[in-house]
């Protein structure tokens, strides 16, 4: 499978967050990739307004992002906002050339490190997989890699690739927990992980938000036996990866950790 990973900066500007996902969806078709994937909060940054701004600007977004897919010819994994009460939905959704969608809400509500997600978000219920030409792919969001429950569900549902979406909040360690995180959730699952974030803004120089999780860049494929494919740094970027699916069949045969697993743990 050929994957394009989008590392950008979005900001609280909908309009250029589209141009810039229409300019790296077609340079990512133009590559031959089969799917593009954007981080967390592609169609705006974290801020106190994503409600309103959910509500005002959703349907055109979706309407865009749609015509997108088509007119490329790829999958486009993009991370949107949806209005639910008084609250968002924080959803990675998957915009398909014969004109399906599909979109994951976030399970796990980033509480920690002083930021509280839940005041503004309401949580998703259901790990997701969707069907990119035949093939099973996970779809999760950002804190959700720290819950590896998670990604042994997604892989036992069939996937052997999954896909973290995340605007990862910056800090101390953060990058190096970022890059273990995905490490471990690819051992522990006999799955690809392609964790994408969003790029850091302190490299880029893009204005975003200074409150709410604003990325870290360092966007990375891990391979089911814990070996980095392929890792960004801070910058901007659009890259080009292969993945063999067939190496997921030779870990889950080699270590077996889901097989082996007792009391479904």
């Amino acid at each position: 499978m050929r994957i394009a990973l989008a590392q950008i900066n979005s900001t609280t500007d909908v309009a250029d967050n589209l141009a810039k996902v229409e300019d790296h969806a077609r340079r990512a078709a133009a590559s031959g990739a089969e799917l593009v994937v954007f981080p967390e909060a592609t169609m705006s940054a974290f801020h106190r307004g994503l409600r309103d701004q959910a509500d005002e600007h959703l349907q055109s977004w979706q309407a865009s992002l749609a015509n997108l897919a088509t007119e490329t010819r790829i999958a486009v994994i993009v991370g949107e906002f949806a209005a639910r009460g008084d609250k968002v939905i924080n959803l990675l959704a998957a915009y398909f050339p014969d004109g399906r969608r599909s979109e994951y809400a976030k399970i796990h509500l980033y509480d920690a490190f002083g930021f509280k997600e839940s005041d503004t978000v309401v949580p998703g219920e259901e790990p997701f997989l969707i069907d990119v030409d035949g093939e099973p792919v996970g779809l999760t969001i950002c804190y959700d890699i720290r819950f590896p429950k998670l990604f042994a569900e997604v892989s036992r549902r069939g996937a052997r690739l999954a896909i973290v979406s995340a605007s990862w909040g910056a800090g101390p360690g953060k990058v190096e927990q970022w890059q273990v995180l995905a490490q471990a959730r690819a051992l522990d699952s006999n799955m690809f992980i392609v964790a994408l974030g969003q790029a850091d803004p302190q490299v880029t120089g893009v204005d975003v938000p200074k409150k709410g999780p604003t990325g870290v860049g360092h966007s990375l494929v891990v391979d089911p036996f814990g070996r980095i494919v392929v890792e960004l740094g801070g910058e901007e970027a659009l890259e080009i990866v292969d993945v063999d699916l067939s190496v997921a069949d030779e870990a889950a045969e080699a270590i077996p950790v889901l097989a082996n697993a007792k009391l479904g743990y």
